[in-house]
């Protein structure tokens, strides 16, 4: 049985950086998300694309360690997106969107989908991914993603989603709209009242922080930093991917301990890392799993600190 369940949007993306541009690339949410998350664990997409949808862009999709059966060839286009980055890398500028098959999306889940014990939410409206919730069986771990449009337009909507889901990942921008704290721990607290016991927020290139609340109301805190790049060409997709190695590398291990979620946070950055040294999906495409453990070990290294050693603190102080 596939281990976990991804439902989102899977689009075309024009895409313009300081450094290039990629016109009607492959992208979405569920794209990102799946090609990460194939690398440690079996995927089952749940998506729609348009009469549009290249026969290449299908044939690399099932080649990466994900079921398609729930992906829909329907009548219409595949969503687009067109975008712009300036040099500031996590501010992105939307110049056109274009839902087509997206906006009458209602996802019906085959009876093999309903058992996948992981789940993971795209950044969809709020109602249809409680319809999501509502079909699974018994789902062992549920997490989602969001967007200020929804936060905005859908708040209520989207607390009724956050009380049936076990982890939010949502960037810090959007935590702080979300819950109107400045300060991430109070805002994560807010979102752990809730409902999430556990939150992940990305801070693009400065990393990532999870917080999570036990029953006693005792909050822990996770962080890590971003993995240092010389050359960044494209953060399209980045969340998602992110969010991929963060359930993919769960759902592989079958644990969600603290232990395990601290290792997920580095697997989501890891690959988050390599998905912004290419456009689009250009840099997953070619990975191997070798060059994802070796960044994993260096992460640890960059992060490690050693104890003091034979030293005595200025007793004049």
């Amino acid at each position: 049985m596939p281990p976990i369940l991804v439902v989102g949007s899977v689009a075309y993306d024009t895409v313009k950086t300081p450094f290039g541009e990629a016109s009607e690339a492959l992208g979405g949410s569920a794209t990102y998300f799946s090609v990460s998350a194939g690398f440690f664990a079996h995927v089952s997409l749940v998506a729609a694309v348009g009469q549009d949808f290249k026969e290449e862009d299908w044939r690399f999709l099932e080649s990466r360690n994900i079921d398609l059966q729930g992906l829909k060839r329907v009548d219409g286009k595949t969503f687009r997106w067109v975008g712009e980055y300036g040099y500031d890398l996590n501010d992105a500028r939307t110049l056109d969107t274009q839902l087509n098959v997206l906006a009458e999306f209602q996802p019906n889940l085959s009876d093999a989908h309903r058992d996948i014990k992981h789940v993971f939410l795209g950044n969809l409206d709020p109602k249809i991914q409680r319809d999501v919730l509502a079909q699974v069986t018994k789902p062992q771990l549920v997490a989602c993603d969001t967007m200020n449009y929804w936060i905005n337009g859908h708040f209520n909507s989207l607390l009724e989603t956050l009380r049936r889901v076990d982890i939010l990942i949502i960037n810090d921008a959007e935590a702080r709209q979300l819950t109107r704290e400045s300060n991430l721990i109070r805002a994560a607290r807010k979102i752990h009242g809730w409902g999430p016991g556990t939150v992940v927020v990305k801070r693009g290139e400065y990393g990532a922080l999870m917080f999570q609340r036990d029953v006693q109301g005792r909050i822990s805190v996770f962080g890590t930093p971003a993995y240092p790049l010389e050359d960044i060409f494209d953060p399209t997709g980045a969340g998602d991917t992110f969010a991929g190695g963060f359930m993919g590398y769960l759902a592989g291990v079958g644990r969600s301990d603290w232990a395990s979620l601290r290792q997920a946070v580095v697997f989501g950055s890891v690959m988050a890392s390599f998905n912004v040294e290419k456009f689009s999906l250009d840099r997953l495409r070619n990975l191997t799993f070798t060059e994802i453990e070796l960044r994993y070990k260096e992460f640890k290294e960059m992060t490690r600190i050693d104890d003091v050693v034979e030293w005595q603190p200025d007793s004049r102080v």
